[in-house]
């Protein structure tokens, strides 16, 4: 039976009912312009609004927002919101050349013009080693505010704080152990500061397993991952220092370097004092 029948018209009360079926003036406008005017929910129309550089996808402006959001939330749970004004090129905290912002840069644009096309990256991994205090993280963190204002969802986390988080009820903002391994392996970027950091000897069977887990599941998924470390990849001849490979075994760093590009940060020690303390 159709919707609409040979009857009378009958006019609707006062408030306005139409008759089934019927397309109203204001739906026929809606389709006619291909949706909802976004723009009166205070939302830019994607086909017009460039202003943000989105990575755009179905409602991308809110998403971008949400993502710099969970960015900054990820760097506040790490207690590091001293390098949120990082930027590669620009701004009073600009990095310099030994934190190669360039090599970075080019890195950030080929993500997201993976992303754009929907295809894996060519280098999944970027390692960023250096001795302690040489600007690493610092590199890092300007890598991933680069990378959510060009429309990528980042995440910065320590290896030795996700190996806690892993550990039941061990996690913050109520979060289940399941929903940490969801939410790390999930997002575009993410920077695994410090790997191997706190491990002075062959690491223990959880936290063997749990980083395997969590790289292994990136790779296979085809998401980027940043690394910082403050170890050699192995141990050197004539030193004591473990490598990454004699803490976390040859499998994990095979996977890790089959796909990975190395952005070496070398100087002195930004942390230590110009002049010595007199103790």
């Amino acid at each position: 039976m159709p919707f609409t029948v040979d009857a009378p018209a009958v006019p609707g009360p006062d408030r306005g009912l139409n008759r089934c079926g019927a397309v109203t003036d204001h739906m026929f406008e809606v389709m006619r312009r291909g949706g909802a005017d976004m723009s009166q929910l205070g939302v830019p129309d994607r086909r017009t609004d460039t202003s943000e550089g989105e990575v755009w996808d179905k409602i991308a402006v809110p998403k971008g927002r949400a993502r710099r959001v969970a960015w900054k939330k990820s760097i506040e749970d790490a207690a590091h919101q001293e390098y949120l004004p990082f930027r590669f090129f620009t701004g009073p905290l600009k990095l310099d050349a030994n934190q190669k912002p360039q090599t970075l840069q080019n890195w950030v644009n080929s993500l997201v013009e993976a992303k754009r096309s929907g295809a894996r990256p060519d280098t999944l991994n970027m390692i960023i080693p250096g001795p302690i205090g040489s600007g690493k993280t610092a590199g890092a963190c300007a890598l991933g505010n680069e990378a959510v204002l060009a429309g990528l969802g980042a995440l910065f986390v320590k290896h030795a704080t996700y190996l806690t988080w892993r550990r039941p009820d061990s996690a913050p903002h109520n979060m289940k152990a399941w929903e940490v391994r969801k939410k790390f392996v999930e997002c575009d970027l993410l920077i695994l500061d410090e790997l191997c950091g706190e491990m002075d000897m062959t690491a223990t069977e959880f936290a063997r397993r749990e980083t395997i887990d969590l790289i292994d599941a990136r790779i296979s998924a085809g998401r980027p991952t940043a690394y910082t470390t403050n170890l050699r990849s192995r141990r050197q001849s004539g030193s004591p220092a473990m490598g990454v490979v004699d803490i976390l075994g040859e499998r994990l760093l095979s996977r890790l370097e089959a796909s990975a590009h190395v952005a070496k940060v070398v100087g002195p020690d930004r942390r230590k004092p110009t002049k010595p303390l007199d103790w």
